[in-house]
């Protein structure tokens, strides 16, 4: 407790600073403005079993919208119909201007980003991919520099790369094609917590100079705290508690949202 409470070594204090808290800064404003996603009773079946079950949220356009849930809350399956990887059963989803090119409107970035990069190529062929296919100008040499890496890393392979760097790389693939939506699904849970501070700053410079609208899925709270917006909160397939992050987390109405913020170490709060 003393180490946490009274840090000696510099690196220790580093580490503590970098840590997201769920008392470090400000809430981030209501936001306001048209949708950017709109979910409508979204419900997703597996062999009879029910793992979304009637999921409604809207996302404002240029905003972050967090998922929370423990494993198998059904967070991701709720994610993956967002980004027409799975069919809902029964339900709709709406992205604002994706409807006539979605592949291009709507990106993710992924959990581990090294089993999302070709490993055979280098981070120039990776970024310059999604470029040639959808026929769009733009260069590889830019992309990284929008994402705070070095040119030389154009000619390395994602191996050579360290796990921030790797995360960097996929955001800037995702950039390529010039998106609306990025869907972040658990894009900083990989990462120790000074790499993950400096992922959150990007993104968050990202979505104030780009405009880009979020859907970000967490078991974080924390993180959440700091990234997001608004906060669905769901668990066993549903939406239990849904507001804006400062609402949810100053004043949680259900028991679940209570269970989950309780069990945050004091050391992070």
């Amino acid at each position: 407790a003393s180490v946490l409470a009274a840090p000696r070594a510099d690196y220790t204090a580093r580490l503590l600073g970098d840590a997201p808290a769920l008392s470090a800064r400000d809430f981030l404003p209501e936001p306001a403005g048209e949708p950017a996603i709109v979910a409508r009773d979204l419900v997703k079946e597996f062999r009879g079993f029910r793992a979304v079950d009637g999921v409604s949220f809207e996302v404002a356009r240029g905003s972050t919208h967090a998922l929370v849930g423990e494993s198998g809350s059904g967070k991701t399956t709720t994610a993956r119909m967002v980004a027409r990887f799975a069919d809902p059963t029964s339900g709709t989803v709406e992205v604002a201007g994706a409807e006539t090119d979605f592949r291009r409107h709507v990106q993710l970035v992924y959990q581990n980003p090294y089993g999302s990069l070709d490993p055979r190529q280098t981070v120039a062929r990776i970024i310059e991919e999604p470029l040639r296919n959808f026929k769009l100008d733009g260069s590889a040499r830019d992309l990284v520099e929008r994402v705070a890496l070095p040119e030389d890393v154009l000619g390395r392979k994602p191996r050579e790369l360290s796990g921030g760097q790797r995360q960097r790389v996929a955001i800037a693939r995702a950039l390529a094609v010039e998106p609306e939506v990025l869907i972040l699904d658990e894009a900083v849970s990989a990462l120790d917590v000074t790499v993950q501070a400096q992922i959150l700053d990007l993104l968050a410079e990202l979505q104030r100079d780009l405009g880009l609208t979020y859907l970000f899925i967490s078991h974080d709270l924390a993180v959440v705290r700091q990234i997001s917006h608004t906060v669905s909160v769901m668990n066993k397939g549903r939406i239990v508690e849904f507001g804006t992050t400062e609402r949810v987390f100053t004043d949680p109405r259900d028991d679940y949202t209570r269970e989950l913020l309780a069990a945050i170490p004091e050391a992070v709060r």
